[in-house]
C-alpha cells in the first residue's frame, strides 16, 4: 500500500453533507489510502465538519471518545493503556485533543500517544494541529475535514498540520452556507418534490437532483422565498440526527450539526434559473451556489454542461455496418 503513495501529496475531494455520504467516503478513503502499517492518522476541522462521520467510515466499530450524542468515555483508555493488556487489548484508541485538553494537560496527552505507538497501537488524533507541536513528528495519515477533505500522507518535507488546517478552516464557511441554502430550498419546494429529490456537490454550492421527471416548481419564485428567509435572518438549530429546527419548524437532514446558526449568515445566494438535464444517469439538476463570486460560478457551471451535450454517445457498429 505504502508502495504505491510514495509520490502522493495530496487529495481532494468534496466532504458531501449528510451521515450516510460522509461514511461512504470514509470507507472509500480507507480502502484507497489507509495502510495496516499506519499507526498515527491526524484528523483536522473545526466542530461541525464531519470529522466524527468520516472516521467511523473509515473505522467501523471504533469507539469515539467524544460521542455525539454527549457520552464521554471515562477515564480516556489512551491514558490507561499500560494496564489494558491481554488478547482483548484495545488495537486502535481514539482521542480529541480539544476536548481532553480541558480535563488533562497536552503534554501528557501527547506522552500517551508516543508510548501507544511505541506499543504497537494505532492512534486516531481528532484536531492533531493542537498537538503536533509538542509531538515532534507527523502523522502517517493527515486528513483535513472542510468545505473539501484533504488527505495526504506527509513526508519530512511536509505537508506540515497547519497548513492543511489553514486550508479546510477557511473554506468550512462555505459549506456551512451551502448546506444551510440547500435545505431552505427543500423547506420551499411543494413536499412532493422534496420527497424525490437526491442531493451532489460543487465548490461553494449544491446540487438537488430529482430523477426521472423534471420538477414542477419556478426556479426564480423559489429563489425568492430563500433569499426572504435569508433577509429574516432565522435561527436555525441541530434538534436530533434527522432533523434540524428552522425557526422552530423541524425540516429532515442527515447533516443537521452542518449548519451556520442563522439563515442570515448565508451569503450571497443564487440559483441557477433552469434544471439542467443529467442525460447519463437520466436525472434533472437544480445548482445553488453562495459567497463571493456565486453568480460567476453558475455561469460557468453552466457553460461547462453546455459542453457536454455536445456529446453524442455511438453505439459500436456490427460486421454489416448495422448499429
Amino acid at each position: 500500500m505504502q508502495d504505491r503513495q510514495y509520490n502522493h501529496i495530496l487529495s481532494s475531494y468534496f466532504a458531501p453533507r449528510g451521515h450516510h455520504r460522509m461514511y461512504a467516503l470514509g470507507m472509500q478513503l480507507a480502502q484507497l489510502y489507509l495502510s495496516p502499517f499506519d499507526k498515527l492518522i491526524g484528523i483536522i476541522g473545526e466542530a461541525g465538519s464531519g470529522k466524527s462521520a468520516l472516521i467511523r467510515g473509515m473505522f467501523p466499530g471504533l469507539e469515539l471518545t467524544n460521542d455525539d450524542d454527549g457520552v464521554y468515555i471515562r477515564p480516556l483508555p489512551l491514558l490507561e493503556e499500560d494496564s489494558q493488556i491481554g488478547y482483548f487489548a484495545p488495537h486502535t484508541y481514539h482521542v480529541d485533543i480539544r476536548f481532553e485538553n480541558g480535563f488533562t494537560q497536552m503534554s501528557v496527552l501527547a506522552d500517551a500517544i508516543v508510548e501507544a505507538l511505541q506499543n504497537g497501537k494505532r492512534v486516531i488524533v481528532e484536531h492533531f494541529d493542537l498537538i503536533y507541536p509538542l509531538l515532534g513528528f507527523n502523522a502517517n495519515l493527515l486528513i483535513g475535514v472542510g468545505e473539501q477533505i484533504l488527505i495526504s500522507r506527509p513526508t519530512l518535507f511536509g505537508p506540515e498540520p497547519q497548513e492543511i488546517r489553514k486550508n479546510v478552516y477557511r473554506s468550512l464557511a462555505y459549506r456551512l452556507m451551502a448546506h444551510t441554502a440547500e435545505d431552505l430550498c427543500e423547506f420551499c419546494m411543494p413536499a412532493h418534490e422534496v420527497a424525490r429529490c437526491g442531493h451532489d456537490d460543487v465548490k461553494h454550492g449544491f446540487v438537488i437532483t430529482f430523477p426521472d421527471a423534471e420538477p414542477q416548481f419556478n426556479i426564480k419564485e423559489l429563489e425568492q422565498k430563500v433569499n426572504t428567509m435569508i433577509k429574516e435572518d432565522l435561527p436555525i438549530t441541530y434538534a436530533d440526527n434527522y432533523h434540524v429546527s428552522i425557526d422552530g419548524k423541524l425540516h429532515p437532514c442527515t447533516g443537521p450539526r452542518i449548519h451556520v446558526s442563522r439563515t442570515g449568515q448565508i451569503e450571497n445566494f443564487h440559483l441557477l434559473h433552469h434544471f439542467i438535464y443529467d442525460r447519463f444517469n437520466k436525472r434533472y439538476l437544480l445548482v445553488g451556489c453562495v459567497g463571493e463570486g456565486a453568480e460567476e460560478n453558475l455561469r460557468k457551471l453552466d457553460a461547462q454542461q453546455e459542453k457536454q451535450s455536445d456529446l453524442i454517445i455511438q453505439q459500436p457498429l456490427d460486421a454489416s455496418g448495422v448499429l
